[in-house]
């Protein structure tokens, strides 16, 4: 009888993936959506041009973390994001979001699935990692990951506390601007509706009139 992966259900990868011994149980529904390979890692970039500096490395990475959280932000309050800095095939560029809800997560799941980021198609899916604490590599978080990229346990790039809580307090002003437009534009909709209805009442009011004064000059002419 086949026996759960540790590893999937720990990390929401594996490194046999479908040739795995071992049961995948992908969740229907999570709080967790899985962007695979979406951080394009300088590692893989070697060859192509000039490799960036640490500090450039760094920095292209914060950027692609601010622009990622705020347009992910849009489906809901996020509790973590974690971009991965393995480098194995399975697990490179890995991006994890969890929101608050599950709800909010098969909103993102919906909407981000097929599109394009940076010229790259986005594959979205449910993942299992709930704790990632547990999902982490430890070692890696002390600096003492023998590993390297290689390791089968998340290595996930730190990201300044500043720069987390700037990011969550842009979030949660754009989603209160959006929802001050949305009451906005129902308010608006409700005028409008109740002005067409008066309008069309108007209309039927003064046809009525029009009717009974005809029909007051055809019995004139009659008598």
């Amino acid at each position: 009888e086949l026996v759960d992966c540790p590893f999937y259900f720990k990390i929401g990868a594996c490194r046999h993936e479908d040739r795995c011994s071992r049961l995948h149980h992908k969740p229907a529904f999570s709080q967790t959506v899985l962007l695979k390979h979406m951080y394009k890692n300088p590692t893989r970039l070697v060859g192509l041009a000039p490799p960036p500096s640490p500090e450039e490395a760094f920095n292209e990475f914060l950027d692609f973390y601010e622009d990622v959280y705020m347009e992910l932000s849009k489906y809901g309050r996020i509790e973590g994001l974690h971009v991965v800095d393995n480098v194995g095939d399975h697990m490179i560029g890995h991006v994890y979001v969890k929101y608050f809800n599950e709800e909010e997560a098969a909103d993102a799941l919906s909407e981000l699935h097929g599109r394009y980021y940076d010229g790259t198609i986005i594959l979205a899916e449910y993942s299992p990692v709930t704790d990632f604490r547990e999902a982490r590599c430890r070692d890696f978080d002390e600096e003492t990951c023998s590993r390297a990229g290689f390791c089968n346990f998340l290595h996930v790039k730190p990201v300044p506390p500043p720069l987390v809580r700037s990011l969550q307090e842009d979030a949660d002003e754009m989603r209160r601007q959006k929802e001050e437009k949305r009451m906005l534009d129902e308010e608006e909709e409700r005028r409008k509706h109740k002005k067409r209805k008066r309008e069309k009442k108007e209309k039927k009011s003064k046809r009525s009139r029009r009717d009974s004064s005809s029909d007051e000059n055809d019995q004139d002419d009659r008598d």
